[in-house]
């Protein structure tokens, strides 16, 4: 799904305008400049970028109609619409085989005698 439509979402359940909250979810979308397929998500679609993008946009905003929301609550809906849940890091992390360029620590092989 796209920002636009998140953002139409958002209207539906919290009132304003589309403005209120297309900056939310083109940040939470962001990562798709960088990674052209759903693989993108794995690096804001999780409970680590629901607070990161309360970090970024503040706790609570007030939208057009004068409404406070919760930032939070609009990223675990963008997150919820597009995977149905919100996942940990780890689920994706644990996906990702370490490689030597990341600092791999690595333990020399001990032989037992």
């Amino acid at each position: 799904m796209k920002p636009l439509a998140h953002a139409c979402l958002s209207v539906h359940k919290h009132g304003g305008h589309i403005d209120d909250y297309l900056d939310i979810h083109n940040f939470l979308d962001s990562s798709k400049a960088h990674v052209a397929d759903s693989r993108h998500r794995a690096l804001l679609h999780n409970s680590w970028g629901c607070f990161l993008t309360e970090q970024v946009f503040g706790v609570h905003r007030t939208n057009s109609a004068g409404r406070t929301y919760s930032v939070r609550d609009i990223a675990e809906e963008h997150i919820v619409q597009d995977l149905h849940r919100i996942p940990n890091v780890n689920e994706f992390l644990e996906k990702v085989p370490e490689q030597d360029w990341m600092g791999a620590i690595k333990t020399p092989h001990q032989n037992v005698d």
